[in-house]
């Protein structure tokens, strides 16, 4: 059936007698709720160009001091969620957060899920349950629900790093909170890699323990990484890494995916329409991302949203460059549901076996 009841046709007494038992009539919302085909998300493309938004971020560390803040964060809200939403996709949050010289952001601990990609300076830090991590252009590190973290800098430059959480998700459940801490007590550097590729610890016969024995991921180790892989892989079209516990092997976070992308010179991708919404960062180079009908020129540090279903082309618009991209997106979220769908062409039909890639 394509046409179902209104509520306005209901009669006014018994919309009424609805209401006074708290009771909702399902058929005039049932389209909205399961749509033919595929979603109608309310998440848009969208471009923060960090240009426009670097003065500004500026400004709010002359506006308001770290102890009137806790966290100076400018959000990058997503209009498909209305005015004032703080939310870049349906489970994704993403602000830009600056730290300036002899700051110190305090220590707490919260049960969303957040990774750190720093965008500029150095000279900062963040502590996580003990571990101290440098932050480094480029350098992932990740501040997992549970784990005290605090940030620091004894630098003389302003740090700026774009925070990426599934704060939306974790709200929308009803279980987000936070609790703050004292300073911690520094026991170590953050540790590299664990083991060389291919190989996990396994002591005593058995696996490692710790859920995220890996905190930091410098981004020297993923740049390198990544031309190696180009020249190792000359005709693969996506030069791509996982940011993976290594430990289990599987994602860095249980909730949102991270990657690493090269584009090399003058290389254009096309990427499926993926049933999770997709955030791509510009680390370095010039790129340019075509979401859907919407066409994005992104500089250094420029960032973009992508809803889900949605096909993506990207293009690196240097001809003699490589452009590095990393991606955050929902995919781990929608394997745990059963959700994840890849469809090459939009609005196929629904597939009788769920894509895992």
């Amino acid at each position: 059936m394509d046409e179902l009841g209104r509520l306005d046709e209901l009669p006014a007494d018994y919309r009424a007698a609805l209401q006074q038992a708290h009771l909702v009539p399902l058929w005039p919302s049932l389209r909205a709720l399961l749509p033919p085909g595929q979603p109608r998300p309310a998440t848009r493309p969208m471009h923060w160009a960090y240009e426009a938004l670097r003065p500004l971020l500026m400004q709010a560390g002359t506006l308001t001091p770290i102890e009137k803040a806790e966290r100076r964060v400018l959000v990058l809200a997503n209009p498909g969620f209305g005015p004032g939403s703080l939310q870049a996709s349906a489970a994704m949050y993403l602000g830009m957060q600056l730290l300036l010289p002899g700051e110190w952001a305090p220590s707490h601990r919260h049960t969303p899920n957040a990774v750190r990609m720093v965008v500029e300076g150095e000279g900062a830090y963040t502590t996580v349950q003990g571990e101290r991590c440098p932050m480094r252009r480029g350098d992932l590190i990740l501040t997992p629900t549970g784990l005290w973290h605090e940030h620091g800098h004894d630098g003389t430059k302003p740090v700026v790093w774009l925070d990426v959480l599934d704060l939306p998700l974790v709200h929308y459940l009803e279980a987000s909170y936070h609790e703050p801490g004292g300073r911690q007590a520094v026991h170590g550097a953050a540790s590299g890699p664990l083991c060389p590729e291919g190989l996990r610890p396994a002591p005593g016969f058995q696996r490692e323990g710790g859920r995220y024995p890996l905190l930091r991921y410098p981004w020297t180790d993923a740049r390198a990484a990544l031309l190696a892989l180009g020249e190792r892989r000359p005709g693969e079209a996506a030069v791509q890494l996982e940011y993976v516990n290594p430990a289990t092997g599987g994602p860095a976070q249980n909730i949102l995916g991270f990657h690493a992308l090269m584009l090399r010179p003058a290389q254009r991708l096309a990427l499926p329409a993926r049933s999770p919404a997709a955030v791509f960062h510009l680390i370095e180079g010039t790129a340019e991302a075509r979401v859907g009908e919407t066409t994005f020129r992104l500089a250094e540090a420029d960032t973009c949203c992508a809803p889900g279903f949605t096909p993506v082309q990207l293009a690196n618009r240097s001809a003699d460059r490589p452009a590095f991209i990393f991606v955050a997106d929902e995919s781990p979220l929608h394997e745990k549901l059963g959700l994840l769908q890849t469809r090459s062409v939009p609005g196929a039909s629904f597939p009788s076996t769920l894509d895992a890639a």
